[in-house]
């Protein structure tokens, strides 16, 4: 095992897929010459060039098209939104043909694609940079979620994105880029769809993901000192959802709490 930073970790996962498979490609705003608007994508233009680490304009509706199309037709694209913000701008070709081709085309045409970037708040965004979209496009049909924690889930799950045949969106946080933690040497995958227990405990679920994820960890710790042992779930994936590990744990702890970074529904 090694410490990496969360964005290392988003960088390995592309770099392996993209050896490992020439179909694989990635378009986005400043993530060739600049190196990613985040550094995510650092150096990934001097190893594949230009025609696999594409900058693209300023326009998401026509890049999200590009690489649907590309989807279609045997590319593994990956779309990186500066900000899941931004992929509103790009929503029918999201929802209205990357989610739906596979139905709409009788099987037709598979959809292999990861649309990925930053959601919820970070530092002095401002109200049109700081929404949550986990929970939108978790209940958009055809499309799988994965919201990590941790540089180590980060990069298990985005090569299992990527080798993924169904379009998948893939949320990351601008204040998680720098977080380290440990990853193995060499390959790994995680399944997509399987929640991790990261603590174990016996009075109270608290079930979390992304970077709210944290909280809910410092709070079983708070708990703790009162002598409340919380058995803490990290989903990883939200759509699907793993159900199965949350109930066995409320069966045996009889009590739930979620913690998420979302609007508050009154």
């Amino acid at each position: 095992m090694r410490t990496i930073a969360f964005r290392e970790a988003l960088r390995e996962a592309m770099n392996e897929e993209m050896r490992r498979d020439p179909s694989v490609l990635l378009m986005g705003e400043e993530v060739a010459e600049y190196n990613g608007a985040y550094k995510v994508s650092q150096g990934m233009l001097a190893e594949f060039g230009p025609k696999r680490i594409i900058d693209t304009p300023i326009a998401e509706l026509g890049f999200a098209g590009i690489a649907t199309g590309a989807a279609m037709n045997g590319l593994r694209p990956i779309v990186e939104f500066m900000t899941f913000n931004f992929s509103l701008v790009a929503i029918d070709q999201v929802i209205n043909s990357a989610a739906k081709m596979l139905s709409m085309s009788g099987g037709q045409f598979q959809m292999p694609m990861v649309f990925r970037g930053p959601t919820g708040n970070a530092g002095q965004l401002a109200a049109q940079h700081s929404q949550a979209f986990d929970s939108w496009y978790a209940n958009c049909p055809g499309l799988k979620v994965i919201v990590p924690s941790n540089p180590y889930d980060a990069k298990g799950l985005l090569k299992s994105a990527i080798r993924d045949n169904d379009p998948v969106i893939f949320m990351e946080s601008e204040l998680m880029y720098g977080d380290k933690g440990e990853v193995p040497e060499g390959e790994y995958l995680l399944p997509i769809g399987v929640a991790d227990v990261r603590r174990e405990g016996s009075d109270v679920t608290i079930v979390s993901f992304g970077k709210i994820f944290k909280v809910a960890m410092a709070a079983a710790e708070e708990l703790a000192k009162d002598g409340i042992q919380a058995e803490v779930i990290d989903l990883r994936t939200i759509r699907p959802i793993d159900y199965a590990t949350v109930v066995n744990s409320v069966k045996k702890t009889n009590r739930l709490v979620v913690v998420e970074e979302a609007w508050p529904v009154n």
